[in-house]
């Protein structure tokens, strides 16, 4: 008889977890509170114009691939990759714009422009960086870590020296790189994780050397196309998506999850529970008893490290900018004190931002010969009392971040030429998503909250009870919690041999 699980969220770790036990045989029903699936990666549309809601940037195409292949499906029938050249174009405020080609020739041109001393720094940082990505990868990121031995091995301790993440990503870039633009066109990227360039650990200068070692991809249709696509794969194996269904509680009996409970419908049940919620979330509403929680009870997790969270605005424009490509960043003066802003509580004046435009390679976006682009600023979290998001907060961070996009020569008249305007704020990502404190990626990923230091897939005080997603190992971002659904299933399946009679 098959095993039942029960996944609690739709967002990409639920779905792409759902695929992977629905091809191993396993009964998978996902439980989402939402009208839509996708979670926090999710589509805006307003006619003519479609967003997406959150996550836009796609590097490391194989583990997108890894979850059809994993499941014996060929991906190319799901989603269509566009390879994206240049993967950046970078903005400053003195009218200065770099092109970082994934091309190794157009990227050598670009950095000696600048100058022969950081263009053979900038190749020495990607070949260090590029070593510790491979240690990382073999070691942590394809590791499950669920006991103590399995990071304090010899191997384990050894890999983890070599990674030297002691450094913070602003030192180790500035050690090999002087020229201050390319310092913040580097150190910026760290933010994709929701952590300071200037405290978090250097390993995170992982993120901008994966994008130019392995290039940038923009899915047909944006990134909510992969949620569709993940969608066609369960019902297609047999799974069940079931929206608009809240959660209220994981039924525990005897120590072991056995269900899940709502206010409105019908309790149901299930050999095995997967939350793809928030951990955070998951463990202080979801789970009612402190001795199902272990250590990670209300007033402990008040104390955890979490991530910055991110402002967005939306905007359907009447006509296209061929000056914007696809992956964009406009790197303002006062750079550290405005990136260290998002982590003390403050709102930047001179915001640094990143601007998407996924209409200039993606006709599929658009109805009109317009543009869609989403600026993306990062704010406090909401555990930081002293903002309110309101409308009057909204359009403060909407105007200083308009002035300084109209600030780029050619990008003048972009005000004016707006048909249709949104915004995300901290508080949306809280009440929409339930993303703990508002925060953008969950529990920070810092050198005290990772591997077997951060929550760990399967629970360590109720049996049959896993996890998957941002906040848990290996980390933040989609291709890490691509990762999370690859390892948490491989955790389920290794439990269920155990448990197996022997014949």
């Amino acid at each position: 008889m098959k095993k039942s699980v029960i996944i609690i969220g739709s967002g990409i770790g639920g779905l792409s977890t759902a695929v992977r036990l629905l091809s191993k045989g396993y009964d998978v029903k996902v439980y989402e509170k939402e009208t839509t699936i996708g979670g926090k990666t999710n589509q805006l549309f307003q006619h003519p114009f479609t967003f997406d809601l959150t996550a836009s940037i796609l590097m490391n195409r194989k583990t997108y691939e890894e979850v059809f292949d994993d499941a014996g499906l060929d991906y190319n029938d799901y989603i269509d990759f566009i390879l994206i050249d240049p993967i950046y174009r970078s903005f400053y405020p003195d009218g200065t714009v770099y092109d970082f080609s994934r091309d190794l020739v157009s990227l050598i041109q670009t950095l000696e422009s600048i100058s022969i001393e950081d263009s053979i720094g900038y190749m020495k940082f990607l070949a260090e960086v590029y070593e510790r990505y491979i240690i990382t990868n073999n070691h942590f990121l394809q590791q499950s870590f669920e006991s103590p031995l399995d990071f304090l091995q010899l191997s384990s301790v050894i890999s983890a020296l070599k990674t030297k993440a002691f450094s913070t990503s602003h030192q180790l870039i500035s050690k090999y790189i002087k020229n201050d633009k390319l310092q913040k066109f580097l150190s910026y990227q760290s933010l994709y994780v929701g952590i300071s360039p200037y405290d978090g650990p250097s390993i995170y200068t992982l993120v901008p050397v994966i994008s130019q070692l392995y290039g940038l991809w923009h899915l047909k249709g944006g990134m909510y196309s992969y949620v569709k696509a993940l969608e066609k794969a369960i019902y297609q194996l047999g799974g069940t998506i079931e929206t608009n269904y809240t959660v209220d509680e994981i039924i525990i009996s005897d120590n072991k999850a056995i269900g899940i409970k709502s206010k409105e419908k019908e309790a149901v049940f299930a050999d095995k529970i997967i939350s793809n919620a928030d951990f955070p979330y998951t463990m202080d509403t979801l789970l009612k008893n402190d001795s199902h929680k272990g250590k990670y009870t209300t007033s402990k997790l008040e104390n955890l490290n979490y991530t910055c969270s991110t402002f967005i605005i939306y905007l359907g424009l009447k006509k296209k900018y061929p000056l914007l490509s696809v992956h964009n960043l406009y790197l303002n003066s006062n750079f550290k004190e405005n990136i260290d802003a998002a982590f003390t509580g403050q709102l930047p004046t001179n915001p640094s931002f990143y601007v998407y435009c996924p209409t200039r390679v993606d006709d599929s976006m658009i109805a009109n010969d317009g543009d869609c682009i989403s600026i993306v600023v990062r704010v406090p979290n909401l555990f930081f009392k002293n903002i309110t998001w309101n409308k009057d907060t909204v359009q403060f961070m909407r105007n200083i971040t308009l002035s300084a996009l109209k600030s780029i020569p050619g990008l003048s008249d972009i005000e004016e030429n707006i048909s249709y305007e949104n915004y995300l704020t901290p508080e949306d990502l809280k009440n929409r998503f339930n993303s703990y404190g508002g925060t953008a990626f969950g529990l920070s990923p810092n050198l005290t909250q990772t591997n077997y230091l951060r929550p760990h897939l399967k629970s360590d005080n109720v049996k049959n009870l896993y996890f998957v997603g941002s906040s848990v190992h290996p980390g933040p971002g989609v291709s890490l919690v691509l990762l999370s659904s690859k390892l948490v299933v491989k955790e389920i399946v290794k439990d269920d041999s155990m448990n197996t009679p022997s014949t």
